[in-house]
């Protein structure tokens, strides 16, 4: 099945639901008092199928300014526009508005209908002539235009003729691309729960597919317990479609106009944006408290201009917005709209010094509205390629100066000068402190500030320094004892003599052989350190192995100190130090023997 949706655009009692009533049989206007007065004040629907078998949903947006927000959570989401002038009336006021709305959201795709034609039928051309004049500067330029009646049915066939042919001409959405379904109706049907309504642009959904609803307080996950479009059940559902799904786990109350459905973890989530001015006057004088208009979102914004055509807007409450994103700007103290912005970046840098913004704007200018990876990379560091195209960037290649590896993008000069830093601290620490086993990993992420641990063994190996129990450190270094070296010899001395007897602390602080220097001792392979102060020789274990080998098997700890000729306080940790290399086995408490 092939399907399509088209919204509606036009000045109030141009006769945009009366045609689509004519082209359909539904009634568009959902509620009571917009039928009772003629007006449509909310959103309404649709759908049909043409000639060609396509089948085409209708997405009628209200034409008084009073209701511009309803108006434009309509046009949003929507790939094709039929734009109405009354033939009796000509280009009004809010048809201005609708234009702008066409131009600043960038719909390029669209057919210009002369309705009421039985009413003025010498003003069809003059309508239809103005009408082209002012979508000259949209992407209608150039749309096919009809001309008809929806009273005595005079050129409806010519309508869906011409609407067959715009359709077909409509790129092919993305089957497979990420979902991002904004919420333009929400209700509760008995015995159904949660249903929510949209326009399904690119992506595929699927009963019991799980997805994650984005509100203006939080981000819950939600389950698809029921798919519709166009009044029918389907398992699946593909673009371009109207889409109802009934939603598990989300209460009736939770979700609202505006909210996003979207694929788990596919979208980023921002307050902060860098956009270019497409549409409306220079932002130089613009006010800076504004409404932006995204998909089926109005939300409340602060514009801060760089220039006249770049500035930042700090939106009021998180959107799922990317890269290429038009948003519709009002200023909430009229009822005109100020024009239009792409989103150049979701993810701004901060602006902390004087002259930030200038440099901004200039860095926004060359990066131009494609996004520039590498600039993007650069300014970060280090990225992951997955990151760049949940931002809306979609790299083909791997530019030049990036390094590549394991799903990380690395600007080059960077990790050269993450080298330089590493070695340079690694360095200073070894001049600052012999003792020193070197710079732990912690402290060299930090200083590096690199966004993920896991690239940190790469700079150490490209530095060409080494690691070591958690430790960074220049190869085939020892700890330079320094002043301790002659207590350390003298210490050695003792213990060849008499292997088992381990100097007391009173002994090792008359060396001034504190913890420190014995750890670098023990780093340099001069000591061995046990348990509760115990201090040997690093081949002790090998010598007390000779000694017990001799004993009758099992040995008891008694025979192992006699054995040995030292104390308790030795024996004992040195009997689990040979445990634990499982040199000897423990039986019981008191007896162990040589391990075979």
């Amino acid at each position: 099945m092939s399907t399509h949706v088209v919204a509606t655009a036009g000045h109030v009692d141009h006769g945009k639901s009366t045609l689509i009533h004519a082209l359909t049989g539904m009634e568009p206007d959902r509620w009571e008092e917009e039928r009772r007065r003629g007006l449509t004040i909310d959103l309404g629907f649709a759908w049909t199928t043409l000639p060609s078998g396509r089948q085409v949903a209708f997405v009628d947006v209200p034409g008084h300014h009073r209701f511009l927000g309803n108006t434009l959570a309509g046009l949003g989401p929507a790939p094709v526009v039929c734009f109405v002038v009354a033939a009796d009336e000509g280009w009004q006021a809010q048809s201005d508005d609708h234009r702008d709305a066409v131009a600043a959201l960038g719909i390029r795709h669209g057919l210009i209908v002369i309705t009421r034609a039985d009413r003025a039928p010498e003003r069809d051309a003059d309508a239809l002539a103005r009408a082209r004049a002012e979508l000259a500067d949209t992407g209608l330029r150039g749309a096919p235009s009809v001309i008809v009646s929806a009273v005595t049915g005079t050129g409806l066939a010519d309508l869906r003729t011409a609407l067959d042919g715009v359709l077909a001409q409509v790129p092919a959405p993305e089957t497979t691309a990420r979902v991002r379904l904004w919420v333009d109706r929400s209700f509760t049907i008995t015995g159904a729960g949660t249903v929510v309504t949209g326009t399904l642009s690119a992506g595929t959904l699927a009963v019991g597919e799980r997805l994650e609803l984005l509100t203006a307080s939080r981000t819950r996950s939600a389950t698809i317990r029921g798919l519709q479009s166009c009044g029918q059940p389907y398992p699946t559902l593909a673009p371009v479609a109207r889409v109802a799904l009934n939603l598990r786990g989300v209460p009736r109350d939770a979700v609202r106009r505006g909210d996003a459905l979207l694929t788990p973890g596919a979208w980023p989530s921002t307050r902060l944006l860098d956009v270019r001015r497409i549409s409306g006057g220079p932002w130089g004088e613009a006010p800076t408290q504004l409404i932006a208009h995204v998909g089926t979102a109005a939300v409340p914004v602060r514009l801060r201009p760089f220039d006249d055509d770049h500035g930042r807007l700090t939106l009021d409450r998180n959107l799922p917005l990317v890269l290429g994103d038009r948003l519709v700007l009002r200023d909430p103290g009229s009822v005109r709209l100020l024009g239009g912005a792409e989103v150049l970046d979701a993810e701004p840098p901060a602006l902390r010094r004087r002259g930030d913004s200038a440099r901004r704007a200039a860095a926004l200018v060359r990066s131009g509205a494609g996004g520039d990876v590498e600039v993007e990379v650069a300014r970060r560091g280090a990225v992951r390629e997955t990151h760049l195209r949940r931002l809306g960037l979609r790299p083909q290649t791997v530019p030049a100066h990036i390094l590549a590896f394991d799903g990380w993008w690395v600007h080059g000069p960077t990790y050269e000068t993450w080298q330089r830093r590493l070695r340079a601290a690694v360095d200073e620490v070894r001049a600052r402190d012999p003792l020193s086993d070197g710079l732990s990993r912690g402290a060299a992420r930090d200083l590096l500030a690199l966004p993920d641990e896991a690239l940190l063994d790469g700079v150490v190996r490209a530095a060409g320094l080494e690691q070591q129990g958690g430790t960074i450190r220049l190869p085939g270094t020892r700890s330079d004892l320094g002043g301790a070296e002659a207590s350390v010899n003298e210490l050695e001395t003792r213990l060849r003599a008499e292997p088992f007897r381990a100097p007391e602390a009173y002994e090792l602080q008359a060396l001034n052989l504190g913890s420190r220097e014995l750890a670098a001792a023990e780093r340099a392979g001069r000591l061995l350190r046990l348990g509760d102060g115990v201090v040997l020789l690093p081949n002790a274990p090998a010598l007390a192995m000779r000694a017990l080998a001799t004993l009758e098997q099992p040995f008891t700890t008694s025979q192992a100190r006699q054995a040995l000729s030292t104390t308790r306080r030795v024996v004992i940790p040195l009997l689990e130090h040979l445990d634990a290399r499982g040199w000897t086995r423990r039986l019981d408490a008191g007896h162990r023997e040589i391990a075979r």
